[in-house]
């Protein structure tokens, strides 16, 4: 499926609920960053890191299975090896986006993602993606 930029908009603009995979506590990760810059612009975020209690001051899942809420985007912040899995586990809860950032690739998690007809974008980090279409107010 060809993502537009008019579904871009409209999928982030629509989004309530975002579960971060790989989200940490460490200020120095991209993670962290846009976590916060997310939770600052009312999207409801989810930490997804089984070596992780909370982050940011709130509760982390470890897995995506044990968010409570439905999820509109699942944004992933691991390397490119672990994405198909990710996207295996994710694709099973029937999230509205699947959204690999930066320098994360995978052939196999674009196939279950497509073979499920969730929506995927890759390699994009959902930050820039935000200013760039001018989503928020």
């Amino acid at each position: 499926m060809q993502l537009t930029d008019e579904m871009l908009y409209k999928t982030l603009k629509e989004a309530e609920n975002i579960a971060i995979v790989g989200a940490s506590n460490n200020p120095e990760r991209a993670s962290n960053g846009i976590m916060k810059f997310l939770m600052k612009n009312n999207y409801n975020c989810f930490p997804v890191n089984p070596n992780e209690n909370e982050v940011l001051g709130v509760k982390a899942y470890k897995t995506l299975s044990e968010v409570p809420e439905k999820i509109d985007i699942v944004d992933v912040f691991r390397r490119s090896e672990a994405a198909a899995d990710i996207v295996r586990e994710a694709a099973a809860l029937n999230p509205g986006f699947i959204w690999l950032q930066e320098n994360v690739y995978s052939e196999e998690a674009e196939s279950i993602a497509s073979g499920k007809n969730i929506p995927i974008i890759m390699d994009k980090c959902i930050f820039k993606e935000l200013l760039r279409l001018k989503v928020l107010d």
